[in-house]
């Protein structure tokens, strides 16, 4: 092994120490203990081996190209790890979405599997480690408090009210959802999460009841820019995020003028859908027209279901490599749903203990819309997040850096690509669906809007639901739940519009350099063939290619 790839294998194990559960969920062998650590000691420590790793790599001259592109993984996923240090969100990001902490937890750790009786006892160790997690959460929102750097208290309503859901429901605890591998084990872990686990979530919403909701950020004033150094706090994000340094003001107009670009496409396919070329009145058919709307949970899911195996018996025509993982559709859990977004997306399991999981939100269903299912699931499936998720992990030629790095701008760029690329596939089943295609652009521009206005330019949130409910055909359930996302994660949100554009700039530079010799399907296979990446390293390699 070679000094970079020695060097991206040590990384991966300091960051796996400081994120145990990463490991777990990816279904690699870990005998690590514990939750990870929320103090800020630890964030200090953590701080100082990430400087100490981009110091290293910088040292390092690397003997080709994929050395050289390992070693602009890991500089870039330090600083970007380093950038969401920057941003003090352990102190504020208090919420009933999973990005929490402690809504973390519980979507999370039910979705560990047990390979043997070892690792089954090291999840118990983990529901012990619960309440000790849980008071260094409240102490870091302490902390918060002390420093000015406060959470929005609809959120933390919103998180108490996640935790009531939760508490209220003894019975259906997600802590007790995996198969026990025997009876003893079922015992113990019933035990620990009565006596231990749900006492411990009990102390932690009396600790956001009783002293941290009161102190929260009024709804106009729920953006970043609002709290000292916030400004730098929302760059940081940003840079994290989209791994570019595009300003919020250069972000927000390019989502202005996506959103004036997109009426002529709605005024062609809204005059033979709808009979109008008016885009209020196509707007106000999509978002309340009663036969768009779902009649029950199956058949959404049924319809994301065959949407996916749509996109997968077309797939070898636009993809020379096809991952061998299993998938299958599962709703957002119903205690979450209130809080989570339409959908998302849960990678295999290293190890093949579990498939790629596409979560879709069931929460009020007849109040979502059947004609943007099949672009969510493309999204988030096939050809998007689960052919680019399963595909790294059969790349063991490469470091596992490279195989499950987090790059935002990459993955949600992708997904987003994807979308555009299902039309090109034919696999959009009628206009109407085409028209949810555009439904969905319309909410990624939109958020270049509203996460620069909420966390640079300090609009209310009243202001980024109505710009949203005037801009896009969404529902008011899901603008309200969009809109509470960028609020409570910073920048997230940007990735999406900046990754596509990006990726649809490298596409384009290829197919102009080698013209009639181009190949969607090396193209496809080239950007997905080398795990995540910051994109200005997949520019580099593309062009490298059609070069």
């Amino acid at each position: 092994m070679n000094a970079i790839a020695g060097l991206a294998d040590e990384f991966v194990e300091a960051l796996f120490d400081d994120e145990p559960l990463w490991p777990a969920v990816l279904g690699l062998e870990s005998s690590r203990e514990g939750l990870g650590e929320l103090t800020e000691d630890a964030e200090a420590e953590q701080r100082r081996k990430l400087l100490e790793f981009v110091r290293r790599a910088e040292a390092l001259q690397p003997d080709n190209a994929q050395d050289r592109v390992t070693r602009d993984v890991l500089i870039s996923q330090a600083r970007g790890h380093l950038d969401r240090l920057d941003t003090h969100a352990a102190e504020y990001t208090i919420t009933d979405l999973f990005v929490s902490p402690v809504a973390n937890l519980l979507m999370v750790l039910p979705m560990i599997g047990f390979a043997d009786e070892a690792q089954a006892e090291l999840h118990l160790r983990r529901l012990a480690a619960i309440p000790r997690y849980l008071e260094q959460a409240a102490d870091r929102h302490r902390a918060g408090l002390a420093s000015g750097r406060v959470p929005v208290e609809h959120l933390v309503r919103a998180a108490i009210s996640h935790l009531d859901r939760y508490l209220a429901d003894p019975d259906n605890d997600p802590l007790l959802r995996q198969p026990a591998p025997n009876d003893d084990f079922a015992r113990r872990r019933a035990e620990l999460v009565m006596n231990t686990v749900r006492p411990a979530f009990r102390a932690y919403r009396d600790v956001l009841e009783n002293e941290i909701a009161g102190h929260g950020r009024p709804l106009d004033k729920v953006g970043l820019c609002w709290l000292p150094g916030g400004e730098e706090m929302y760059a940081a994000a940003a840079r994290a995020h989209t791994t570019t340094d595009r300003t919020p003001d250069e972000l927000h107009e390019t989502g202005l003028r996506i959103i004036r670009d997109l009426a002529t496409e709605y005024a062609e396919l809204g005059e033979r859908v709808f009979g109008t070329t008016d885009l209020a009145e196509i707007h106000e058919k999509l978002r309340t027209d009663p036969s768009l709307r779902w009649k029950d949970a199956d058949e959404l899911l049924d319809t994301a279901r065959s949407a996916i195996s749509r996109a997968a018996a077309a797939a070898p025509d636009w993809f020379g490599r096809i991952p061998p993982h299993e998938w299958r559709v599962d709703a957002v859990p119903e205690a979450d749903g209130p809080g989570a977004p339409a959908a998302y997306y849960l990678q295999p399991a290293v190890d093949g203990s579990r498939p790629g999981i596409y979560f879709a939100n069931t929460y009020e269903v007849t109040e979502r819309f059947r004609h943007t299912a099949e672009v969510i699931a493309f999204h988030e499936a096939i050809p998007g997040h689960h052919f680019q998720l399963s595909t790294a992990l059969t790349l063991t030629d490469l470091p596992l850096l490279r195989r499950i790095g987090d790059f935002t701008a990459f993955a949600e760029g992708w997904g987003l690509y994807t979308e555009r690329l299902a039309q090109e596939m034919g696999l959009y089943s009628s206009e109407l669906t085409l028209l949810g295609m555009l439904t969905m652009d319309s909410m990624r521009a939109g958020r270049l809007v509203v996460d620069t206005g909420l966390h640079a330019k300090g609009w209310s949130r009243a202001q980024a639901v109505d710009f949203l409910r005037e801009n896009t055909p969404m529902p008011q359930v899901e603008i309200d739940a969009e809109v509470d996302r960028y609020i409570a994660y910073p920048g997230q949100a940007l990735a999406y519009m900046v990754g596509r554009l990006e990726i649809l700039r490298i596409r384009g530079k290829a197919e102009r350099a080698l013209g009639a010799s181009f190949d969607i399907r090396a193209f496809h296979d080239l950007v997905l063939g080398g795990g995540s990446l910051p994109l200005s390293v997949l520019d580099a390699v593309v062009t490298e290619w059609a070069a």
